[in-house]
């Protein structure tokens, strides 16, 4: 256990704490300390330093280890001037040090910076070893350079303490990886809904392609009596077994079953459901691509294939017409998921098995989205996987071979995916070519830092956040129904003050026309008030007396109407 304390100056420095100069240029050159040499005559007494703390030191913390290392006033001036504290000491490297003297051009001897740099690589790596917590990765090299130096403190004695990384007061119990959940910053894995949609939406695409190439490989299986069952060891020697099959589809849907257990009680859903969707996806894609090529003969001589099954053999019949047809039949296929239970029944897609792909896809996620000590869900999770792969053998449904690659590509994909998706340095070390062969990775982990730790939502806590999110829908419903409702109400209230201005004007002519019209017919002169009003710029006529913008003009308007009788009849009516 640890039990040192860093100790206090045994004498207080004789150098003034200013501010070191640098030579660069005409600023003013640096004195040299003459009571301090970088080999002083009297050493300062050494206590271990205790590596649980150094990550926290401060810049008088950095200064008293660099006293205690017996460095020169020059390089301490320099560390508290450079704002170095315990933090960025444990990150320095090397080129950073030459830099203090070949970039920053502070006057340090050769002799004297290597020493500095081999004191702090010796903390560093002591700080590495004692297991205290840190953040930074580069100090994972360090334990790859030598060895040789002893692994002692920077005080020259050795330090044996072992310091656990400190657990939170707050990491919930539900946890399987607490220093998963640390370094994920408990709970910062956003569920991007959008990209969860992209990846069902690319995975129905594949299950629609692959059913309408299931119609098109029975179309073109071999003829039974002409070809018939390749050679196998498995199928040779074990006998056939009629309900094997539907047993192997009720194994899948156990596994179904308790992957949607996980999905619906896992934290973070949306990653899973975005992972699941793209890799089984991408297998079945590859899929449709294997079973298309390559047409193997029918395992089992139970089966009833026939080319003339799915065959368009009417010479009536055109291209689109024959497109619809298969259409129809990969839609049987595809609302049936494939499974025989449903009543799909398909030849020559052998090479290589959907089924096994899907046990296996389910168990690997299953195991993988779980706490490590669930043994016993683990190992029915496993069984179930391997005796679907039986029952599919045993139902002589397909070949030895069909069986090993799906298990063996299904593995190594859901492998070399989540090795990428786990390890940022390994997806950003050469990032164009990822995004060239990885295009959906790259676009679905690109906000996923690190390994997506198994947290739970407990049933209270679901429903909770269930009736959060229904409550937010609302109120966004609400939201947009209340500013649809604001544009309506505003652009109604602008055309009806445009079309009112419209109309003012027109009244305003009219009144005129009929003042005109009355007084040359009762051959009365025009009284000398009424001016005829001056023509606009649009070729209308304006009395000058109203203005349909101000305020006064209804009230005017009204007054003329009074003065009319006929346009009053007019508005009575």
């Amino acid at each position: 256990m640890c039990d040192g304390e860093i100790c206090e100056l045994v004498s207080q420095q004789q150098a003034e704490q200013a501010e070191p100069q640098r030579v660069n240029g005409g600023e003013e050159e640096m004195p040299q300390d003459q009571s301090t040499s970088p080999k002083q005559s009297s050493r300062v007494t050494k206590d271990p330093v205790e590596p649980c703390e150094v990550a926290q030191w401060g810049l008088d913390e950095v200064e008293n280890w660099a006293t205690m290392e017996n460095f020169s006033n020059t390089l301490i001036r320099c560390l508290r001037f450079e704002q170095i504290d315990g933090e960025v000491l444990l990150i320095l490297t090397e080129d950073d040090v030459r830099a203090l003297r070949y970039k920053l051009d502070y006057r340090f001897s050769f002799g004297e910076l290597k020493k500095f740099w081999v004191s702090l690589s010796r903390l560093q790596r002591l700080v590495k070893l004692s297991g205290a917590p840190t953040d930074d990765a580069v100090l994972n090299d360090l334990s790859q350079k030598s060895n040789s130096q002893p692994l002692v403190g920077s005080g020259g004695a050795s330090s044996s303490c072992a310091c656990p990384p400190a657990q939170p007061l707050d990491c919930p119990s539900y946890v399987s990886d607490c220093e998963t959940y640390l370094r994920m910053g408990r709970g910062s894995v956003a569920p991007e809904y959008f990209k969860t949609a992209m990846s069902l939406g690319y995975s129905f695409v594949v299950t629609w392609i692959t059913s309408f190439v299931m119609v098109i490989v029975h179309e073109r299986v071999p003829d039974m009596k002409r070809y018939p069952p390749l050679p196998d060891i498995f199928l040779d020697n074990v006998p056939h077994i009629p309900w094997a099959f539907n047993m192997c589809e009720i194994t899948g849907s156990l596994l179904f079953t308790i992957w949607l257990f996980v999905l619906i009680f896992h934290k973070y859903r949306m990653v899973l459901l975005r992972r699941f969707f793209a890799l089984a996806g991408t297998v079945f894609l590859l899929r449709c691509v294997t079973m298309l090529i390559t047409s193997l003969s029918v395992p089992g001589t139970h089966l009833q294939c026939n080319q003339k099954d799915f065959a368009i053999d009417d010479a009536n019949v055109d291209m689109f017409g024959a497109l619809v047809m298969r259409m129809t039949r990969a839609y049987r296929i595809w609302s049936g998921l494939g499974m025989s239970i449903q009543g799909v029944r398909t030849c020559g897609d052998y090479m290589f098995s959907g089924h096994t792909v899907a046990l296996t896809l389910l168990n690997f996620f299953i195991t993988e989205y779980t706490p490590r000590n669930l043994y016993f869900l683990h190992t029915l999770t496993w069984l179930l996987n391997m005796f679907g792969i039986f029952f599919i053998l045993a139902a002589h449904e397909h070949y030895s071979i069909d069986v090993f690659v799906a298990f063996y590509i299904t593995s190594r994909l859901f492998l070399y995916y989540h090795t990428l998706a786990n390890n940022r340095a390994l997806m950003q070390s050469d990032s164009n070519r990822t995004r060239i062969w990885f295009p959906m990775f790259s676009y679905f982990e690109s906000s996923v830092q690190g390994i997506v730790p198994n947290e739970f939502d407990t049933p209270g806590s679901l429903i909770d956040g269930l009736i959060d999110q229904l409550f937010k829908a609302k109120d966004l419903m609400m939201g947009g129904a209340y500013r649809y409702w604001m544009e309506r109400h505003l652009s109604s209230k602008s055309s009806m003050h445009m079309f009112a201005a419209e109309s003012d004007r027109y009244l305003q002519s009219r009144v005129y026309n009929l003042r005109q019209t009355a007084s040359s017919t009762s051959g009365m002169a025009t009284p000398p008030t009424a001016q005829p009003p001056p023509q606009n710029l649009n070729g209308g006529v304006r009395d000058i007396s109203l203005d349909p913008y101000s305020s006064s003009a209804s009230e005017t308007s009204a007054q003329t109407l009074a003065q009319v009788p006929l346009l009053r009849e007019k508005k009575v009516l």
